[in-house]
C-alpha cells in the first residue's frame, strides 16, 4: 500500500513538473556541439527543463534570425553577429555576453600519416590533394584558418586545394569519413570525447589568426525570455564553465 501511494505521489509530481517545465530554442555555432550537448543534459538534469538546439554556421543563423527565425538564443562563433543584431533592435536590452574565445587547429584522420606537428607547412606536401576548412563566407571558423594560412604564407599554394564545409562540424566530418586528406577544425571538436582516437591535431598559434570572441544574445522576438535567460546564467556558472573549459575554450574573465 505504502508503495503505491509512494508511486502515485511521484507521478503526481512528475505531472507538475513536466506542466511547469519551460523550453528554450537555441541556434548555436557548430564549434559547440559536443560540449553544448553535454552542457545542455547538465541543465535539463538540474532544471527540468527543455532544450531544442540547433546547430550551423553562424551567418546563415545571423542571416535567419534577420528574417525572423524563432529562437529564443543565438550564440554566435563570432561575437560581431549578436552585435550587429543588438544594434538594429532585435536583441534583448543587455543580454550580450562574450561567453568563450575559440581557438582552430590542424587535424588529420587516425590513417592518415601526415604529421601535423609540423605545423601549416605540412599542407605544402605533394600527397595532400584535399583540405578541408569551414566555408570562410559564413563561417569565423573558416576565416580564421583562411587568415592562420595566409599568416604561415602557405595559403597561395594550397587554395585550390581547399574543400568547404558549410560549418566547422561538416569540415571535421570530411577529414574524419577521409573525403580529405587534413584540415583545419575547432579545437573544441578536436578535444571532444567522441572523436578520440579519430585523428590527432596540433593547436595553430593564437597569435596567427584574429581572436575568435564568441558571443550569445537573447533574442526579443523570443516568447520565453526568462528561459532563455536562466540556460545563459547556466553556462555562467560553475557546471556550465566547467564544461566549457573542458572542451578547450578560453573564458571571459
Amino acid at each position: 500500500m505504502l508503495r503505491l501511494i509512494a508511486l502515485i505521489c511521484a507521478l503526481m509530481f512528475a505531472g507538475v513538473n513536466q506542466a511547469g517545465a519551460e523550453e528554450v530554442t537555441i541556434a548555436a555555432a557548430s564549434d559547440l556541439n559536443f560540449a553544448f550537448k553535454e552542457l545542455i543534459a547538465e541543465y535539463e538534469k538540474t532544471t527540468g527543463n527543455h532544450v531544442k538546439l540547433s546547430l550551423g554556421s553562424s551567418g546563415n543563423f545571423y542571416a535567419q534570425i534577420q528574417n525572423g527565425a524563432p529562437f529564443d538564443l543565438y550564440f554566435s562563433a563570432d561575437i560581431g553577429y549578436p552585435k550587429k543584431l543588438e544594434e538594429a533592435g532585435l536583441t534583448v536590452s543587455g543580454s550580450l555576453y562574450r561567453y568563450a574565445v575559440g581557438r582552430i587547429v590542424l587535424w588529420a584522420g587516425a590513417a592518415s600519416r601526415l604529421d601535423v606537428s609540423k605545423g601549416l607547412d605540412v599542407l605544402r606536401e605533394p600527397g595532400i590533394q584535399k583540405i578541408a576548412i569551414a566555408n570562410p563566407k559564413h563561417a569565423p571558423y573558416g576565416r580564421a584558418a583562411v587568415a592562420a594560412m595566409e599568416s604561415s604564407r602557405v595559403y597561395e599554394s594550397v587554395k585550390e586545394k581547399l574543400i568547404l564545409g558549410e560549418n566547422i562540424s561538416q569540415a571535421a566530418q570530411f577529414i574524419e569519413s577521409g573525403a580529405c586528406d587534413i584540415g583545419i577544425i575547432a579545437l573544441s571538436l578536436a578535444m571532444a570525447p567522441a572523436m578520440n582516437g579519430k585523428g590527432s591535431y596540433w593547436e595553430i598559434p593564437a597569435e596567427s589568426y584574429p581572436a575568435l570572441e564568441q558571443g550569445a544574445v537573447i533574442l526579443k522576438q523570443s516568447k520565453n525570455q526568462e528561459a532563455a535567460r536562466r540556460f545563459l546564467e547556466f553556462l555562467k556558472g560553475p557546471q556550465g564553465q566547467d564544461i566549457m573549459r573542458r572542451y578547450g575554450f578560453m573564458l571571459p574573465k
